[in-house]
């Protein structure tokens, strides 16, 4: 592929310079080939919906919709792989709601696998969180832009406008991510079940290096993903990079622990900020007037 001088990667699961007769009824009918909970895309708003599915930045193809990770269910195979024997039997039920002791509720698990007998009795359940990319800019006019005539727009120059798209990978890990696997996470891992995470490479590769441990002690797996395009059929195909297998406390703490800045900086920043508010001059005392409230 020429490189793009716009953000869009993917609109509604096809490249933008893709100009098949299925892109085309996909943009029209604003379908989602990725086993969205409906035929169509939902993502922002169900009427007019961003049908975003990815966007460029430097090398990378970054996911930005959740929903896209579910392309042919691998996410939920490779979670199945790490929660449960071979031989087992499994199901995904997605937006499960979960309650804290207070039966507050900590919000909805993106997916969860349950393994069940023959009877169909439950005999294990693992949670697997999708965290896609946020993203910092406007999306929604080059996505706009382009919608307006796909054809004439498929190499549309975005560069120089103001807002353009990029990741905010920190507002996806620290704002996002860990947030949830604090809470969510630490339901599920409290009750000794296991937990993966879905996301994209480049997402992975802001994250704090992992202690690792084998995959048999794990009761966290990473699967990171990255988007591969095929040149034959001109569309993206979602492939696994690597698992990485860790322990949920450790990996929680790196991410939510940040590198500490160095301390002589903050300190002179302080000195300078002391300086600046002992050189000012003392205040004026405000004048006393005297009231006669007899007359």
């Amino acid at each position: 592929m020429v490189e793009a001088k716009h953000p869009l990667a993917e609109v509604f699961g096809f490249p933008t310079d893709n100009s098949s007769s299925s892109a085309a009824r996909y943009r029209r009918y604003k379908l989602c080939p990725f086993n969205n909970k409906v035929p169509n895309c939902t993502k922002d708003r169900a009427n007019d919906p961003l049908g975003v599915c990815s966007i460029f930045h430097n090398d990378d193809v970054v996911i930005t919709c959740p929903v896209r990770f579910r392309q042919d269910w691998m996410i939920a195979e490779h979670a199945a792989g790490f929660f449960f024997p071979p031989e087992a039997r499994w199901t995904s039920l997605t937006e499960v709601r979960l309650t804290d002791g207070n039966n507050r509720t900590a919000g909805n698990i993106d997916i969860v696998l349950v393994q069940y007998d023959s009877r169909g009795k439950i005999l294990d359940f693992g949670a697997l969180e999708i965290q896609a990319v946020y993203i910092s800019g406007n999306v929604r006019r080059p996505f706009e832009q382009f919608m307006s005539d796909p054809e004439s727009n498929a190499d549309m120059d975005w560069t120089g406008c103001p807002n353009y798209p990029r990741p905010d990978y920190l507002s996806s890990s620290r704002k996002r991510l860990a947030p949830q696997l604090l809470y969510k996470g630490g339901i599920v891992n409290s009750w000794g079940r296991k937990i993966a995470v879905a996301m994209n490479s480049s997402l992975f590769r802001t994250l704090p290096e992992f202690e690792t441990v084998p995959r048999s002690e794990a009761d966290i797996a990473w699967l990171v993903y990255e988007l591969d395009f095929n040149e034959q059929n001109s569309i993206y195909e979602l492939k696994l990079d690597k698992a990485v297998y860790s322990s949920f406390d450790v990996s929680l703490n790196q991410i939510t622990r940040p590198e500490p800045g160095d301390e002589e900086n903050f300190v002179e920043r302080l000195q300078s900020r002391l300086d600046d508010m002992l050189e000012e001059p003392n205040p004026p005392d405000a004048p006393t007037i005297d009231l006669d409230l007899t007359t």
